[in-house]
C-alpha cells in the first residue's frame, strides 16, 4: 500500500544497504514501500528494548506471574528512543498530511511526542498485548507519563474488548478525563481517543497455498520419519521461548497424562520446537533451564526402548517449516498462561486444509473468544489439561472435522487483510 515503514537496525547489513538518509526501497525486486533505518546504540537497545519493555511493560501487561523490575535509567533510555522515532517521523512527513500507526508497548510515549510536534496529523496505535486492570498497572512509576503517551493517539486499538474496558479503567483511575464507555473513547484536553477492539490474525490464504505446497508435503514425510516419530500419535507445540507462553505447564499436562493414561505410554509423542529469545534477560534465561528441566524431568521417568514422551528443538523455523509441523500433527498445544491473542492457534487453523487436527487452546489467549471449537483449557489445571490430551486423542473424526471446519470459516473470514482494513477505514473517518 505504499508509504514508510521506520524500523530500528539491528541486523550485520542493515547499514550496508540504505542510502546516506537511512532509507531502502522494499521489496528489493519490486519495491512498494520505503524502509527508513533508525539506528539505536547497544546502551539504547539494552536499555529501551530488553530492559524497560521487556522487564518492565512486558511482565506488567501479562498475569504471568513474574514481577515487572522499573528501573529510571532504562526509563530514560525508553524516552530517549521514543524521541528519537519522533524525530524520524517528523523528518519523513515534513508537511505532508496523513497518518501514521504504531505498533506495540515499546513507543507508549510516541504519540504525544508526535502529535504536540505535527498536530494534524491522524496518529492510531496498535497494542498487541493484553491491557492489564488498574490494579496491577498502578505499580508501574511511570504509569501517569505512559497514560498520557497513548492518550496522544487518536485511535488505539487492542485484541479484544476486555482489554479496552481495562484500557478505560484504568485512565479512569489514574487521570483527569472523560470517560464515554458507550463510545470507547476517552476525552481529554479537548481532545478525543477512540478505543476498539481489532483481533489481529493471519493470511490464511497464503498458509492455506503454503500447506497444500510439495515442499510442505516432503517435509511432512521427514518428520514422520524421524524414528522418534515415525507412526506413533504426534503432538506439536510451536512457541518462542517466552513464560508467558505456558510450556513448562504443558510438559507437566504430559507428565500427568501418562500418569492417568499409562495406555498411551508408548503410542504418543509430544514436540516442541521454537527460538529462544531475549536470553539476556534473567527471566528467559532461567525460564529456558525450566523447560529443559522439566522436560528431562518427564522423559527420564517415562521413557521405554526406542520412545520418550517429549521432544524438544529450540531453533528459528521458517514459514514452511512451521507449517509442516502443522500439518505433521495430530494435536497442536497452545498453552499459554496469558496472552493478547495467539497467532500459533490460527496458523494451525488455516494449515489444515485436510479437515484434521485438534487444536488445544488455553482460554487465556485472545485467540479463544473466537477458536470456540477448539478444546479450551486452563493450563494451570493441570489435570484438566491431561483430560484435554486424552480427548484431543480420541475425538472421533466426525467432531474433528466439525470442530476445524467452523474454526477455518472464522480465520478465513477475519484474515489479517480485515484486521488492517477496519483500522485503515477507522482512521479515514478521523482524515
Amino acid at each position: 500500500m505504499g508509504g514508510i515503514w521506520i524500523a530500528s537496525g539491528t541486523g550485520d547489513a542493515d547499514r550496508d544497504v540504505v542510502d546516506e538518509n537511512g532509507r531502502i526501497a522494499v521489496p528489493l525486486d519490486n519495491p512498494s514501500y520505503t524502509l527508513r533505518r533508525v539506528w539505536l546504540t547497544k546502551e539504547e537497545e539494552e536499555g529501551f528494548y530488553y530492559r524497560y519493555s521487556n522487564e518492565g511493560l512486558w511482565p506488567l501487561c501479562h498475569n504471568a506471574y513474574v514481577r515487572p523490575n522499573f528501573r529510571d535509567e532504562d526509563w530514560k533510555i525508553y524516552k530517549k528512543v521514543n524521541e528519537k522515532f519522533a524525530d524520524a517521523i517528523c523528518e519523513e512527513i515534513g508537511n505532508d498530511s496523513g497518518f501514521v500507526f504504531i505498533q506495540d508497548y515499546h513507543f507508549a510515549l510516541l504519540p504525544k511526542i508526535v502529535k504536540e510536534r505535527l498536530p494534524n496529523l491522524i496518529v492510531a496505535q496498535f497494542w498487541h498485548i493484553p491491557w492489564p486492570n488498574p490494579e496491577a498497572f498502578s505499580v508501574c512509576p511511570h504509569g501517569e507519563e505512559i497514560l498520557d503517551g497513548l492518550l496522544g493517539n487518536d485511535l488505539i486499538g487492542f485484541q479484544v474488548r476486555y482489554h479496552c474496558l481495562n484500557f478505560l479503567d484504568t485512565i479512569d483511575r489514574f487521570m483527569e478525563a472523560r470517560i464515554d464507555r458507550e463510545r470507547l473513547s476517552v476525552v481529554r484536553g479537548g481532545r478525543e481517543t477512540l478505543v476498539r477492539p481489532y483481533p489481529i490474525s493471519v493470511d490464511f490464504d497464503e498458509i492455506e497455498r503454503i500447506s497444500k505446497s510439495e515442499r510442505v508435503e516432503e517435509k511432512i514425510s521427514q518428520i514422520r520419519r524421524d524414528w522418534r516419530i515415525r507412526d506413533r500419535i504426534l503432538g506439536v507445540g510451536v512457541d518462542r521461548i517466552d513464560y508467558t507462553k505456558g510450556i513448562v505447564e504443558r510438559f507437566r499436562a504430559i507428565d500427568r497424562f501418562f500418569e492417568k493414561y499409562p495406555e498411551y505410554l508408548g503410542k504418543f509423542v509430544f514436540l516442541q520446537v521454537g527460538p529462544i529469545s531475549r536470553i539476556y534477560i534473567p527471566k528467559y534465561k532461567e525460564y529456558n533451564d525450566e523447560i529443559y528441566h522439566t522436560m528431562v524431568d518427564v522423559n527420564s521417568r517415562w521413557k521405554i526402548k526406542d520412545w520418550q514422551p517429549i521432544i524438544l528443538h529450540k531453533t528459528h523455523l521458517n514459514k514452511e517449516d512451521v507449517i509442516s509441523y502443522y500439518r505433521a500433527a495430530d494435536i497442536c498445544i497452545v498453552s499459554s498462561i496469558h496472552d493478547g491473542m495467539n497467532l500459533v492457534a490460527k496458523e494451525f487453523v488455516a494449515s489444515r486444509f485436510d479437515g484434521k487436527g485438534v487444536l488445544i487452546l488455553s482460554k487465556f489467549t485472545g485467540a479463544s473468544r473466537e477458536l470456540s471449537d477448539a478444546i479450551l483449557i486452563n493450563p494451570i489445571a493441570i489435570d484438566q489439561f491431561a483430560d484435554a490430551i486424552k480427548m484431543g486423542i480420541e475425538m472421533r473424526e466426525e467432531e474433528r472435522l466439525q470442530r476445524i471446519s467452523k474454526m477455518r470459516e472464522i480465520v478465513r473470514e477475519n484474515n489479517i487483510y480485515r484486521w488492517a482494513g477496519k483500522i485503515v477505514g477507522e482512521l479515514k473517518k478521523l482524515m
